[in-house]
Formats: C-alpha cells, sequence, structure tokens
C-alpha cells in the first residue's frame, strides 16, 4: 500500500468521515449564527460581544474553527492530488503538489491561531 507523506490521516475511509462530521458541524454553527440574527434582527455590538462572552458559545465556535479547518485540510489535499499530478505539470508535479500543500498547512494554521487569539483573546 502506498502512503503519502502529506496526507495527516490514514484511510480514505477516514477522510471521508472527518468531511462528513465537519460539515454537520459547520451546518450547525451556521443555522446558530443564522438563528441568532433572525431572533435579534436588530443587534448591536454590546448584544453580539454579550453573547461571545459565554463559554458556551466559545467552545462552540472553537470547535467550529477546528472542524473548518480539518474539512479545509482535506479538501485542499484533495484537490492538491487530484489536480496536480504529472499529467497536467510534468516532472515537477511533485515540487508543486508539496509546496501547494505546505502553503495551505501554513495558512490554514495562521488562520486557527487567529480565530482562536480571537475567541479567546483578552
Amino acid at each position: 500500500m502506498v502512503t503519502s507523506a502529506t496526507n495527516f490521516s490514514r484511510t480514505g475511509l477516514s477522510d471521508w468521515l472527518v468531511q462528513r462530521v465537519s460539515a454537520v458541524i459547520l451546518l450547525a454553527y451556521s443555522a446558530f449564527i443564522f438563528g441568532i440574527f433572525l431572533v435579534n434582527p436588530d443587534l448591536d455590538y454590546a448584544q453580539w460581544s454579550t453573547l461571545f462572552d459565554s463559554t458556551a458559545v466559545r467552545i462552540f465556535s472553537l470547535i467550529s474553527l477546528l472542524a473548518l479547518c480539518g474539512h479545509a485540510w482535506i479538501g485542499m489535499w484533495t484537490v492538491a492530488t487530484d489536480y496536480l499530478t504529472s499529467l497536467q505539470l510534468g516532472a515537477s508535479a511533485t515540487a508543486v503538489r508539496l509546496l501547494f500543500q505546505i502553503g495551505c498547512a501554513l495558512l490554514i494554521t495562521v488562520y486557527l491561531l487567529w480565530g482562536i487569539q480571537i475567541f479567546w483573546g483578552s
């Protein structure tokens, strides 16, 4: 069996499961935020700030952020392995794919740390 050094998950089934579970979490979070706007159409900054001062909302937001990062990583890894191949790029495909994946991993890490700082910073 061939394993890719840049694939952080173990099998196609685990990739599929992470994609589906993270999509459900993101759907629930989107519905929650949309519901907040429906219930409070004239929501101001003070109410919004009070909502996100709640530990439960911060935890739900953090879980959603982690789900988004996992979802994005698997999606970008799939795009890289499906479309950045030697058929399209020639002999340099492996280098291009590796640079693309490193760039995606760095960007996802920056967004994760930035999101944590936004939700849990002072």
